[in-house]
């Protein structure tokens, strides 16, 4: 019986049980919404939890999510996304599926970096002063190079090459030479003295750009003398798969037509598409673009066009392994570029002389990332780059319509230069208070060609060791030192750096840093000899090494939804490179030393984001040292030391959620720049006037809009002010000069077409 009884008690608990699951279920809801940004982008991997039952989700490739859940008085449902505002409400019994929507927190004030860092980190937490273009400003810019992106901030200046449709930067008054470009960390190889590279990255790939504006040659090495600006692409961000495609078509001042004429298509055309892929522990990547530009007529006659025609095509490819110890990945990026010159007809032969200018790049990299520890990482970085850019010289005889090679001296050539880098990085968390990072970087340059004496090399060595020490969160003081050993030059026997950060309470923050920066000379200084119509360049093979030492200073005001910074810079340079006159023959310019060059500034930036509006403000002051001071040849007196020019810049953004409509304004000013001009007196003495070179301003307008859930058209109006060129009444000692600059085709209207599609893991 007593057996009997307990069974039954069983038997009615198991029934009691199965009844109240039952009830239970019957009970559980099903919860449903879409996580988007206030411009109607889907967020992808948001956190969804129910805060009284403790379970949650996260959102799919759309901003999907769904759970089910048991009704509970009282129930919040709380929403979180790194850069987001979190988002929380109390459920009610309503099934309606949720809309959220998240707004930018402060921490889109401070993004993640990782340049010049022992670890990612945040903007603020950075020792150095960083500034950061996101993806959203680079696709609001609708940009089609990175000119396009950089031109509207301070401190940058460009500087365009007509006769070999090449453009060159400056940063804080110092020359593209001094200023290092990285693409995810891996330095990019230059033909020339100019940084022709920012126009040959793919800005379809840019996730963002980060800046640190300062001498980083114990991180980074030569080149670095200016400051960095490192190029990082987009990552497959959690996605199964995802698509790209873009279209824009844009006008080069009047002139746009889609049907070819004499040879090209007037305008720009971009053409891009890409995807990524990923599976268990791999993931790959790859993308093919088109940049077309038909040139641009101006006050040219004839053939010959004042801005010439360009048709680039960039492809890339990547494929990685990510494991629990680490994740490794290979990319390779791939140039094909094509300028023409078109020459005006002869009318006595009824021929003409053409050129073109044909540049192939090709860069491997490899790049590993490993746990070797809770304490202990490994980086490494291996890269191979093969630049090649052919002059190819032909003539065109109109009577027979036959195109033949010229056979001047120099009109076909091929010249050659190859880069090989290993870096390895050896990081160690010693403790909370001290972590240190000791690496070895190796970098092996060589050049040949008709207009590069010789076959030269270049090795260079070299070790560096930094730490981070901090003191309780409110002080990081930073040292760092870099051993080199050049085969060509003797470097300094140390090149010291160190930078510190204090907090001084929850809004300021305080940077200060020296460094010592040192940088050989490249061999297309020493060795490339460039003669042509426009040109007339030699190297010098007896040129210095360049050495500096630098100042800088920051600070900052962090409030939920503001960030002002004022900045501070002063640079000495010793044996700057620049261009002076031949000796041996004064219509000749060639590379030579300057004994003593400086430049001092400072900045002020304001920057506001909260909800759908954001904008910012900048003004810069930037002196440039008067070199022809310590020239006694020169009549100089009642001169100023440095030459002082101003920056204005302001961007603003405002999206509509309704419509999910983006308007985007960019403008700057860029105030007169001080230049010398030397004029021959009678008595053999040489006057030096003061002349300036044309402020300008510089305004784009775009609009964008949202359709559905993958479309995306934009449209604007670039250089509304219809730039062109500006008044130079100076001498500026360049390779050569005029009596205008050219700075822009004029004003431009552009529409873009883009469309996305993902599936997250």
């Amino acid at each position: 019986m007593r057996l009997f009884t307990a069974k039954l008690v069983k038997t009615y608990l198991f029934l009691w049980s199965l009844q109240l699951g039952a009830f239970t279920f019957a009970q559980e809801t099903k919860l449903s919404g879409r996580i988007t940004t206030a411009q109607g982008q889907a967020i992808v991997g948001a956190n969804v939890r129910l805060l009284l039952q403790k379970t949650g989700t996260t959102s799919d490739s759309l901003g999907y999510f769904s759970l089910r859940h048991t009704p509970h008085t009282g129930e919040r449902l709380k929403v979180t996304y790194t850069g987001y505002e979190p988002f929380e409400i109390v459920l009610t019994n309503g099934k309606q599926p949720l809309s959220i929507v998240l707004q930018p927190s402060v921490q889109h004030l401070n993004e993640v970096v990782v340049t010049g860092q022992l670890q990612p980190q945040s903007v603020r937490n950075s020792v150095f002063q960083v500034r950061v273009i996101d993806r959203q400003r680079i696709e609001q810019r609708a940009a089609t190079n990175l000119v396009g992106v950089l031109n509207n901030e301070l401190g940058f200046r460009f500087s365009n090459d007509m006769a070999l449709g090449t453009t060159d930067v400056q940063l804080l008054g110092m020359s593209g030479r001094n200023v290092k470009i990285l693409l995810d960390g891996v330095p990019m190889l230059d033909r020339g003295d100019t940084r022709e590279s920012l126009n040959q990255i793919d800005v379809q790939t840019i996730e963002r750009i980060e800046i640190v504006e300062g001498p980083m040659s114990v991180s980074y090495g030569t080149d670095a003398l200016a400051g960095v600006i490192n190029i990082i692409t987009k990552k497959a961000n959690h996605q199964r798969w995802s698509l790209y495609a873009k279209i824009q078509e844009e006008s080069v001042g009047n002139e746009y037509r889609l049907q070819p004429q004499s040879d090209f298509w007037q305008g720009v055309h971009v053409q891009s598409i890409g995807g990524t892929w990923q599976y268990k522990h791999w993931d790959m990547a790859a993308g093919l673009s088109q940049n077309t530009f038909g040139g641009w007529q101006g006050n040219s006659e004839g053939r010959n066009k004042e801005w010439l025609p360009k048709n680039q095509i960039l492809g890339h490819f990547k494929v990685g392994i990510h494991k629990n110890y680490g994740n490794w990945y290979y990319r390779n990026d791939v140039l094909q570029e094509t300028i023409h010159s078109l020459g005006n007809v002869n009318t006595n032969t009824l021929q003409a002389r053409d050129q073109k200018y044909i540049t192939h790049r090709m860069m491997h990299q490899l790049q590993a990332n490993l746990r070797l520890g809770s304490r202990v990482s490994f980086l490494l970085a291996a890269a191979y780059t093969d630049y090649q850019r052919k002059t190819q010289t032909t003539i065109i005889d109109f009577t027979t319509n036959k195109r033949t090679l010229s056979l001047g001296q120099g009109e076909q050539d091929i010249a050659r230069f190859d880069n090989a880098m290993l870096r390895t990085t050896l990081n160690l968390h010693h403790s909370k208070t001290v972590q240190w990072q000791t690496g070895i970087e190796m970098n092996f340059d060589h050049a040949s060609g008709g207009r590069i004496a010789g076959s030269p090399r270049i090795n260079d060595y070299a070790l560096f060791v930094s730490s981070v020490i901090a003191f309780d969160s409110v002080v990081q003081i930073r040292p760092g030192f870099r051993l080199i050993h050049n085969t060509v030059y003797q470097a300094p026997p140390l090149i010291p750096a160190i930078n510190a950060k204090i907090r001084l309470n929850a809004q300021f923050d305080w940077r200060v840093a020296y460094a010592r920066g040192f940088r050989s000379p490249a061999l297309r200084e020493l060795y490339f000899n460039f003669f042509d119509a426009s040109h007339a360049i030699k190297g010098n093979p007896n040129l210095k090494a360049e050495t500096s030492d630098s100042f800088n200073a920051s600070l900052t005001f962090h409030q939920t939804y503001t960030k002002w910074v004022l900045t501070g810079f002063y640079n000495d340079f010793r044996n700057l490179i620049s261009y002076g006159t031949d000796p041996n023959d004064p219509s000749v310019s060639q590379t030579i030393n300057i004994d003593r060059f400086k430049t001092t500034g400072s900045t002020l930036s304001y920057a506001f984001h909260r909800k759908q509006f954001q904008y910012s403000l900048g003004f810069s002051y930037i002196g440039r040292y008067n070199q022809l001071l310590n020239d006694d040849t020169y009549q100089t007196q009642a001169m100023p030391t440095f030459l002082w020019s101003p920056e204005l810049n302001a961007n603003a953004s405002y999206t509509l959620p309704k419509t999910r409509t983006t308007l985007g304004v960019f403008y700057k000013f860029t105030g007169q720049q001080p230049a010398y001009l030397g004029q021959q007196n009678s008595d053999g003495t040489v006057s030096i006037t003061l002349s300036q070179v044309k402020s300008y301003h510089w305004a784009d307008v775009t609009l964008t809009q949202l359709f559905g859930k993958h479309l995306q058209v934009q449209a604007g109006v670039k250089n509304i002010a219809n730039l062109t060129r500006l008044y130079n009444t100076a001498n500026t000692g360049s390779a050569h000069s005029s009596s205008t600059m050219p700075m822009s085709y004029g004003r431009s209207y552009f529409v873009g077409l883009s469309y996305q599609l993902a599936k997250n893991l």
